[in-house]
């Protein structure tokens, strides 16, 4: 079995991968854009593959999990550009949900 990838050790292969072969980075307000293109293709196919929306012929051989990775790739090349150590931020960010809606949900009667 292979060793499961950190995202620490990820973002690093990410910094590591544009510094080889991708040549630099994108400026920052590209990868932002690209980010958005990017969630919106797991948008239009999350609404194809659950949603009402059909199936073009272009969306059939699109593949939900490289979608959502392309996601997390250009998410970490924000990152690695802006300083942000993303496990250092999903702790804090973990840590802040659960101090914040700690009963909120279990109270929520909707669900």
């Amino acid at each position: 079995m292979e060793k499961e990838i950190t995202l620490r050790e990820a973002q690093s292969m990410v910094d590591a991968w544009i510094r080889t072969y991708g040549v630099r980075y994108f400026n920052e307000l590209t990868n932002m854009a690209i980010l958005t293109e990017e969630v919106g293709e797991v948008a239009r196919l999350i609404s194809r593959l659950y949603g009402e929306q059909s199936f073009k012929e272009s969306d059939k051989q699109k593949d939900l999990g490289d979608e959502m990775a392309d996601v997390l790739w250009v998410l970490m090349c924000l990152a690695n550009q802006t300083g942000i150590d993303l496990t250092e931020a999903f702790e804090k960010n973990l840590r802040k949900k659960t101090s914040r809606d700690k009963d909120r949900h279990i109270n929520n009667q909707k669900l």
